[in-house]
């Protein structure tokens, strides 16, 4: 497997996050959280889109059948969004007005458009005040796991019967039977616990042949597993603290990755040059999933 690690555009995230790649657009979405920003990106485009937002943002969904809006995770909830400005024309969960102390943090939606998010303490990660939440069509928040300290990467399989995530604080990534026409998940059970030099597991993806993708945070790396935990391989990144992963492009042939400069030392910062940004590995030879919108009412 002949890799190759290419950044793109000009991006240098404090924590670069929440990529979703966007079948109907044909472009790749992506935040930066601490940095209050929303990003775009067309394959081929040689610059990258922004929008700066007045709260901290964890991610950008579609919604479908919409080409005017997305869903934004913002700080203090869920938000409909102009495209053309990311103003806040509806809000359609705000369960942290006031409370800066939390926010929201990574999201998919599943096959019926409901979507799957976890939350955080941001002002001290170490408290168990993280939970993971499911909205439903119908607008229905509730909260379905609690406990986290900083809840990560949702990821469900190809059978829309298993739902990964994550407790990045605590090494852990966790697994669950779905039901998404209920709209519940069961049967909670480790799946995966990182080893110091293996950093912390944050964002994750499944591929078409049900291996999952994990990105290391302070290890610098991303990793394949095969559905029973096993390292099928380890692809390293010019930089120690990587976010997310996620696959795009018209043949969902091309793999993303994201990065953050936060947690990094002066003197790392002037070593890891390309921390922060966005890259594509290239030479995988692989395929992923297609992500999913949601569905807003």
């Amino acid at each position: 497997m002949a890799i190759e690690i290419i950044p793109i555009g000009q991006l240098r995230c404090e924590l670069g996050e929440g990529l979703h790649w966007d079948a109907g657009r044909q472009c790749l979405w992506g935040v930066d959280i601490q940095g209050r920003m929303v990003w775009r990106w067309l394959p081929g485009d040689v610059e990258i889109t922004r929008w700066h937002v007045d709260q901290r943002v964890g991610w950008v969904l579609p919604i479908a059948g919409s080409s005017e809006h997305v869903l934004l995770g913002l700080q203090e909830g869920v938000a409909r969004v102009d495209i053309a400005t990311m103003a806040v024309r509806q809000w359609v969960q705000r369960p942290f007005e006031g409370n800066r102390g939390l926010r929201l943090n990574d999201a998919k939606a599943d096959s019926t458009g409901a979507m799957w998010c976890g939350s955080l303490n941001n002002d001290d990660e170490s408290q168990p005040d993280g939970c993971l939440y499911r909205l439903g069509v119908d607008g229905d928040w509730k909260v379905v796991d609690r406990g986290y300290t900083v809840a990560n990467g949702p990821a469900i399989d190809a059978t829309g019967t298993v739902l990964m995530h994550t407790d990045s604080g605590r090494r852990t990534i966790y697994q669950f039977d779905l039901d998404v026409v209920l709209g519940t998940i069961s049967r909670k059970r480790i799946w995966k616990v990182f080893t110091e030099s293996e950093g912390y597991p944050d964002g994750m993806c499944f591929d078409d042949e049900g291996c999952l993708w994990v990105a290391h945070w302070g290890a610098g790396c991303i990793s394949r597993f095969a559905p029973d935990g096993t390292l099928v391989v380890r692809i390293d990144l010019p930089t120690s603290h990587i976010t997310n992963v996620c696959f795009g492009g018209q043949g969902l042939d091309r793999l993303f990755v994201t990065s953050a400069r936060v947690g990094l030392t002066p003197e790392q910062l002037v070593k890891e040059i390309h921390a922060g940004c966005l890259f594509e590995v290239v030479g995988h030879g692989l395929q992923g999933l297609k992500s999913l919108p949601a569905v807003s009412r």
